[in-house]
């Protein structure tokens, strides 16, 4: 009994390298994608997009599209608003510095009053088939007085820019502030040394596999859709509350396999309330799939940041304090504010002692595609802030960086170190994690890399990102176990993977907890019929809240457990222990397993009362607290000073994600995460022109990382558990992304150096490499 159930530890315990339980599925492309649902006697629908960027709806004519061949109907707001449809909420308020509400509009599901950006939808076709919907919305008539459009940051704060929302004067829907500005100034006027930089963070389309798409269906007086999310729970409560206005009981949400998403989807989009107004209005369920060409204007974008940052030096090279002021991009409505906001003042401290932030910038909105969350949402662009600054400052100041990294380290006898973001960290030893990347990336050894590439005509450079994020505050999440009539157990819980890979670290932590064989181990997560709360996958948060509520739960089946055996064993609870999958009388061999407990319930015993009669467990819990993941990435690129390609030439990373539930997993994880964060610093970028039409639309206009464009990454990890959660884990999903951006462009820089070159925004494409060399060039003559 010990023995196999110490292997079975060995093997699919906490720390092993399990492989991904979902794949064999996938792999065989026996998956269930939303758009693999279909349903008897469906429709299909087809979203009418807007052509131009901003301006006056006029009419909105669908008499000629109404009369086409297999046409069900065509809607407009109006519709939807006389059939009590609500519009969607942002996701989360922030408050402006003097205290008041962001200014912020609730979004219709389709325009109304005005178009404000190219693919705003602003009518629904419902019929028999997609390809009679594409006919009927080309013959939908839009008509519109234009008016003036504007994509950037700049435009929109013009004097004379036009206002996209009556309820944002000036474009601004959010001013925000943290900080004491008093003492920051002052220590900006006793420093000795000032570094200034002006990083951008482009936009970017997220861009995952799978296209969004949805399948709603009215029965019975309830709606249940079908939908690719981020978690179902979270998003049954917007659109019972928000849109149908509706009690939660009347709504079901169900997500099978997500192909992807990183931030992107987990709001309620327009099509999904186009496609629930439809079929309780046509009693027919209703299908949507977009296409990429409508995914790179209709999916919510990410990024687009302009700031200023600033960091104030003594004389010592210490930090006195940081400041960063700027924008951020919005688009046409208001979504997930926290990029540039609260996300920013997290994140920007870093592994360094910092006495003093302060943070102003504004929410600013434009006649481009929403912005919300992508992979990190205001994470890792904190980190590349604060990295660039410490680089810059080092050149300025001439001094090696590596020293000045170390001279500014949070020590570990410092922690917990309260933050001036008025966060405690409460774990971490960021002066090893350093030392530990250099070794493992060969830092004494890069002069002779230098030199091979110097020798082939090539820049080298090299770059660290060494980075801390914050992981997602915390909230309520489900903890569920089931034992089914088969003999199998099932793991409820409100996260939802949407490509992470949960089944096998969650199965891990109860093989742990309750020596349950990994093979019988089954997990829920996609139905919000099946959930008691849930707060969805996002901000690196998954296996801290599902993994403290399965721990919490697995106690509870413990509690349960002791009671009966008791009764089995004839013995009193308190002389029952647990151990190796067994309860056990104490100082005895007398034992009964907790499966064949499980067994014997089936059969309906009669049992004392107060002796629970089941050991499913279905409990809420307070998730834990943010926790800080950090690491040290370093990566070495080579430019061609000819044509200005950058090449990854070499990339290492070591990390401090606390006790690492799955290894395999985890560095999985940061491979994408640095991949995503390449793709961002070398190549991927929106562009709008003049009349707000995007013109970087498909995968023939905006570049994307290749397999050929990242090497073979260098994983190893420093870990140093967490004290603020039960397992001791930090998060991992979206680290990669942190160190990666810093890392690559703090490389790029250092290759460019030779010219003089101290900063290049992202991406440093192969035009804009080369346009800094020959502008370095001609500046030198």
């Amino acid at each position: 009994m010990d023995s196999n159930n110490d292997l079975a530890l060995l093997k699919f315990g906490i720390g092993q390298p399990v492989s991904r339980t979902e794949d064999p599925t996938l792999l065989k492309g026996a998956g269930s994608y939303t758009d693999d649902v279909n349903v008897k006697g469906q429709a299909y629908a087809v979203m009418v997009r807007s052509p131009y960027a901003h301006g006056v709806i006029k009419s909105i004519d669908v008499t000629a599209a109404q009369a086409m061949p297999g046409v069900l109907g065509v809607y407009t707001w109006d519709d939807l608003a006389a059939g009590g449809i609500g519009m969607s909420n942002p996701p989360m308020m922030v408050k402006a510095r003097d205290g008041s509400n962001m200014k912020a509009k609730p979004r219709p599901a389709l325009a109304t009053g005005k178009v404000r950006y190219v693919g705003e939808a602003y009518a629904v076709v419902i019929a028999e088939t997609v390809a009679q919907g594409k006919d009927a919305a080309e013959a939908v008539v839009l008509e519109v007085e234009p008016l003036p459009a504007i994509t950037t940051i700049a435009e929109a704060l013009a004097r004379d820019a036009p206002t996209i929302h009556e309820a944002a004067p000036g474009n601004v829907t959010l001013d925000y502030h943290f900080g004491n500005t008093e003492a920051v100034n002052e220590a900006f006027a006793k420093a000795t040394h000032i570094t200034k930089l002006k990083p951008i963070s482009q936009r970017i389309v997220v861009n995952p596999m799978e296209p969004r798409s949805c399948i709603a269906d009215f029965k019975d007086g309830r709606y249940t859709v079908t939908v690719c999310s981020q978690g179902v729970f979270g998003l049954k409560q917007s659109i019972a509350n928000d849109i149908l206005k509706v009690p939660p009981a009347q709504v079901r949400v169900i997500t099978g396999n997500v192909g992807g998403s990183f931030g992107m989807k987990i709001v309620a989009y327009p099509e999904y309330v186009c496609a629930l107004y439809a079929t309780k209005v046509l009693n027919r369920p209703v299908k949507w799939t977009d296409e990429r060409s409508g995914s790179f204007v209709s999916d919510n974008h990410g990024r687009d940041h302009e700031v200023t940052a600033e960091a104030a030096f003594d004389k010592d090279g210490m930090i006195l304090a940081v400041r960063l002021t700027g924008y951020g991009n919005y688009g046409a409505f208001q979504g997930l504010p926290l990029q540039v906001t609260v996300n920013a003042v997290k994140n920007i401290v870093g592994v360094y002692r910092t006495p003093l932030v302060e943070v102003n910038t504004k929410c600013v909105l434009t006649n481009s595609t929403p912005v919300g969350a992508y992979r990190g949402a205001g994470r890792p662009e904190g980190n590349y802030y604060m990295e660039r600054l410490i680089e810059q400052a080092a050149r300025e100041m001439k001094r090696d960086p590596l020293e000045l990294r170390r001279r500014n380290h949070i020590q570990p006898h410092a922690i917990p170190y309260k933050a001036p973001s008025d966060l405690t960290y409460d774990s971490g030893d960021f002066p090893s994690v350093l030392r530990d990347g250099l070794e493992a990336a060969d830092w004494n050894g890069y002069a002779a890399r230098k030199a091979a590439s110097d020798k082939r005509g090539k820049l080298r450079g090299r770059g660290i990102g060494h980075y801390l994020e914050v992981t997602a505050p915390p909230g309520k999440e489900m903890g569920g176990i089931r034992f089914e009539a088969n003999g199998d157990v099932t793991i409820v819980t409100g996260t939802l993977d949407y490509g992470q890979g949960h089944a096998a670290p969650f199965a891990q932590v109860l093989v742990q907890r309750l020596g349950i064989p990994f093979e019988r181990i089954r997990l829920v997560q996609g139905d919000s019929d099946q959930l008691i709360a849930g707060g969805g996958t996002g901000g690196s948060r998954s296996i801290m809240a599902s993994g403290t509520a399965i721990a919490l739960a697995s106690d509870k089946v413990i509690e349960n457990g002791k009671q009966l055996a008791g009764h089995f064993l004839e013995a009193a609870a308190a002389d029952i222990e647990f151990g190796n999958a067994h309860f056990t009388i104490a100082g005895t061999d007398r034992s009964i397993g907790l499966l064949e407990i499980a067994d014997r319930l089936r059969a309906k015993p009669n049992l004392p009362e107060g002796v629970p009669t089941s050991l499913d467990v279905s409990m809420v819990v307070d998730s834990p607290p943010s926790a800080f993941p950090n690491g040290c990435h370093v990566c070495e690129v080579e430019i061609d000073p000819e044509t200005g390609v950058v090449q990854v030439a070499k990339y290492t990373m070591v990390d401090d994600f606390g006790v690492i539930v799955n290894p395999l997993m985890v560095e999985g994880q940061v491979h994408g995460g640095v991949t995503q964060g390449i793709g961002q610093a070398l190549m991927e970028g929106v562009r709008y022109d003049k009349d707000g039409q995007l013109i970087t639309g498909s995968f023939m206009d905006y570049a994307m990382p290749r397999a050929s464009d990242v090497p073979s990454f260098k994983f190893a990890s420093h870990p140093v558990p967490a004290k603020s959660n039960l397992l001791g884990v930090k998060g991992c999903g979206e680290a990669g992304c942190s160190g990666s951006l810093p890392a690559v462009m703090n490389a790029v820089v250092d290759a460019l150096s030779v010219y003089g070159i101290t900063h290049i925004d992202m991406p440093a494409t192969p035009h804009r490499v080369w346009q800094a060399i020959q502008n370095a060039r001609q500046a030198a003559e």
